[in-house]
């Protein structure tokens, strides 16, 4: 990452928060042992002392050294503090990860009463709990900790359906990884980061929050004592002598500041932090293993096909809801047949339909898309009823997908290597070794340079082809019998587009799967195709063969895609055919 973990603690706000965390650790360990008997000796002669040498702050009205008891009530106020804090993050952890993973109408519930607490002042939910478990300094740690939750718990929720959105999370879904999966693999490690600066950001307000409670006689007890309870008693003699209120308060500021500067220093590379997380990924990748013989790696060539079909989708219709209660069909009875080792392509202009027909058909579409189809088969699997996990496991190895934008697709808290060896690791049952030279090996077949310094590296760290034949390489490591590109030269020079169709190419060639393109561009889709699919407003409107759809194509949407295409020999004075909404003008050379 650009921003490392090394450079944020040599920032002068790292540098000061690590020092600061250090000197409170030392004090809250070693301050009763120091200090502990000037803070409960009581002296009669010496009560009401004002500051001197001896004694900094001055002594209390027991002739207690006020000094010596701010450095004992160190451990207690740090215990509260992070006790409270870690209440908060853990329930709005909890609360904010459950919301995401519920359905729709329980998860508007659940967020629902989120909203409604923090529609209450934090004040007031503070005193309401406060009520509840009594005046004491358990009973304020847990009231502090409680009323953090709901803002902790919109933070995650919020951050966890940004990332769950995601293209890479939804294919996990479609490959069998299951919720409390996603969450450890794909949605903490890129939340991670956020969180961590919030969570120090609240451990100061919760510092500033026990202090209050505790001045307010609400928080710890005699003969108990942290540094609000201090600064309560050294109030009253403030015009006697200042030091035995400036004392305490002065340490609650110091302490809230190491706080403030510990968020500050995390917040300088907050992506950064999500690298602590990838252990739990990866532990979350070993635990769903499956209990099958760990072999040598298996070689990339595919077996041969054993049916006529490899893919199949009859009667799809897509919609989506309206807003008003209805529902907006975007795709109208599609039907779609893919033979083994056919490479077909699907063309079409935005709005046709073509890439949530490649969605449906790869089991990828969820709510609040609604899908119908009266057949939808992959390999022997029924696709429209629910899967086994046998079912997934080989959806996982046997179907790939390339999406439109790789930066969006891939993990971008994971390495590249992490994200290449998942499925060797889950559904081939490698073990670490063999499955990190098959991603090599992936990596090395579509030609990334230096495959082994590659996979150590994040996808933001790849150019835009290079990711594009990362998420290739990412389908090779399996044993795909299909794979689905979603516009994967969309953005790119040509150069690059070529470099992207020639890896495609030499992939279908290497595994004998077959291939759906999805583009815009029927030029490029006939030059690599073997069959086209020509799509618009949601419908199949014309399929024809690739190699003769100059000569073949009949209808007047397909002929003008055809004559939108310019060549050396296209009259500049002549106006490009166009294509409207409602109608489609052609040259009269075209209709004749």
């Amino acid at each position: 990452m650009a921003t490392t973990k090394h450079s944020r603690l040599r920032s002068p706000a790292g540098i000061a928060a690590t020092l600061g965390a250090i000197a409170l650790l030392l004090i809250s360990v070693f301050a009763s042992f120091i200090w502990g008997d000037a803070a409960g000796q009581t002296s009669v002669t010496d009560r009401l002392a004002p500051s001197s040498w001896d004694a900094p702050f001055g002594t209390d009205q027991l002739g207690r050294d006020v000094f010596a008891r701010v450095m004992v009530a160190t451990q207690l106020s740090m215990m509260l503090t992070l006790g409270a804090t870690a209440i908060s993050v853990v329930g709005g952890l909890i609360l904010g990860l459950i919301a995401t993973v519920l359905p729709r109408h329980p998860r508007r519930l659940v967020t629902g009463l989120i909203d409604i607490l923090l529609a209450f002042p934090w004040l007031l939910l503070v005193l309401f709990f406060s009520v509840i478990w009594g005046a004491s300094a358990m009973g304020a740690m847990l009231a502090i900790g409680f009323a953090g939750v709901p803002s902790l718990a919109r933070l995650v929720y919020n951050l966890a359906s940004s990332v769950s959105g995601r293209d890479f999370v939804r294919a996990a879904r479609v490959v069998g990884v299951g919720p409390f999966g996603i969450l450890a693999r794909h949605v903490m490690p890129n939340i991670a980061g956020p969180l961590l600066v919030n969570t120090a950001a609240t451990a100061s307000v919760t510092l500033l929050s026990f202090a209050g409670l505790s001045f307010l006689g609400l928080g710890v007890q005699a003969p108990e004592y942290d540094w609000g309870r201090l600064l309560q008693e050294g109030i009253l003699r403030i015009y006697v002598n200042p030091m035995s209120a400036i004392g305490p308060g002065l340490a609650i500021v110091i302490a809230g500041l190491i706080f403030t500067l510990a968020s500050e220093a995390l917040a300088i590379g907050s992506g950064e932090g999500v690298r602590a997380t990838r252990a739990l990924a990866a532990a979350s990748v070993t635990g769903r293993r499956r209990a099958v013989d760990r072999g040598p790696a298996v070689p990339l060539q595919q077996t041969d096909a054993s049916s006529d079909t490899i893919a199949e989708v009859r009667g799809l219709r897509v919609a989506f809801p309206d807003g008003e209660g209805g529902t907006v069909e975007r795709v109208h009875g599609v039907d779609l047949t893919i033979a083994p080792g056919e490479v077909v392509g699907i063309v079409g202009e935005s709005g046709s339909g073509k890439s949530l027909t490649a969605m449906a058909l790869a089991g990828l579409l969820e709510s609040p898309a609604e899908v119908q189809v009266t057949r939808h088969h992959f390999d022997g699997i029924d696709m429209s009823s629910t899967l086994s996990r046998e079912e997934q496991s080989r959806l996982g190895v046997e179907l790939a997908m390339v999406f439109q934008d790789p930066l969006t697709s891939l993990n971008p808290a994971l390495t590249v290597g992490r994200q290449l060896t998942e499925v060797p690791e889950v559904h081939l049952g490698m073990n670490s070794r063999d499955s990190r030279e098959r991603a090599s090996a992936a990596l090395a077949s579509v030609h990334i340079p230096e495959p082994g310094r590659r996979l150590r590296q994040y996808p933001h760290e790849f150019s835009g082809g290079m990711r594009q034949r990362a998420m290739i390489a990412m389908g090779l490591t399996a044993r795909p019998r299909l794979l689905i590109a979603d516009e994967p030269t969309t953005a790119l020079d040509v150069t690059v587009q070529r470099q992207v169709i020639s890896v495609l190419k030499e992939a279908q060639r290497a595994t004998g799967a077959a291939i759906v393109f999805i583009s815009h561009d029927i030029a490029l889709v006939s030059a690599i195709c073997d069959r086209v699919v020509v799509m618009n407003g949601g419908e199949v409107v014309e399929v024809v063969s690739a190699e003769r759809i100059r000569e073949e194509a009949t209808h007047p949407y397909t002929r003008a895609l055809i004559a939108c295409l310019p060549d050396m020999t296209s009259d500049r004075s002549v106006p490009l055919p166009t294509i409207g909404t409602t109608n489609i003008t052609l040259p009269e050379e075209v209709v004749q």
